[in-house]
């Protein structure tokens, strides 16, 4: 098993992707000083190989998933941040949240393109600011949560209250599922 060191996540840009290190920067500094990186091989920066090469649990571990809503001819974007335990009520509770008639995942290279970060390591820290950000009340609940840094070669770790306190953020019970 490999180990990790956590370190500042203000204190460590190099480790983050450029729309994550300015969020932070925009943070309450008492919030802000929450916020833990690790570096990690970013070719087990995938949810399940990270927690196989680290030691880490599915548990705590969130996915940020970038959904597109359609009604007619608007689109409206949300990053939804849901437990790798479970899957993303897209054509449920991520739809009507959107008040779309149909939801779907995001282009890979869309997402990328609008966040500025790499696809693996898109997380809620620096999402466009007109996107909703969605996260499901488990995330929101969790002591210690893990989540992308914008690039692949690392990781953030900050308490789900912190997740919930993001701008725009809308903590919803029921946006994800369990995995049956």
């Amino acid at each position: 098993m490999t180990s990790l060191t956590f370190l500042p996540a203000l204190d460590n840009p190099h480790l983050l992707a450029e729309p994550v290190a300015a969020a932070l920067l925009t943070l309450d500094p008492e919030t802000a000083a929450r916020i833990e990186v690790a570096e990690v091989d970013p070719a087990l920066a995938d949810t399940a190989a990270f927690c196989a090469a680290y030691g880490q649990s599915l548990d705590i571990s969130a996915n940020c998933i970038v959904v597109q809503g359609t009604r007619g001819p608007e689109t409206r974007t949300a990053a939804c941040l849901a437990l790798a335990t479970t899957r993303l009520d897209v054509n449920g509770a991520v739809r009507k949240l959107l008040d779309a008639r149909k939801a779907t995942f995001a282009p890979m290279d869309a997402a990328v393109s609008a966040t500025g970060m790499e696809y693996g390591g898109i997380t809620p820290l620096g999402i466009p600011s007109d996107w909703r950000l969605l996260v499901d009340a488990r995330v929101a609940a969790l002591p210690r949560a893990v989540v992308g840094a914008g690039i692949r070669g690392a990781k953030l770790f900050l308490p789900g209250e912190v997740l919930a306190s993001l701008p725009a953020a809308e903590v919803v019970d029921g946006l994800a599922k369990p995995v049956a």
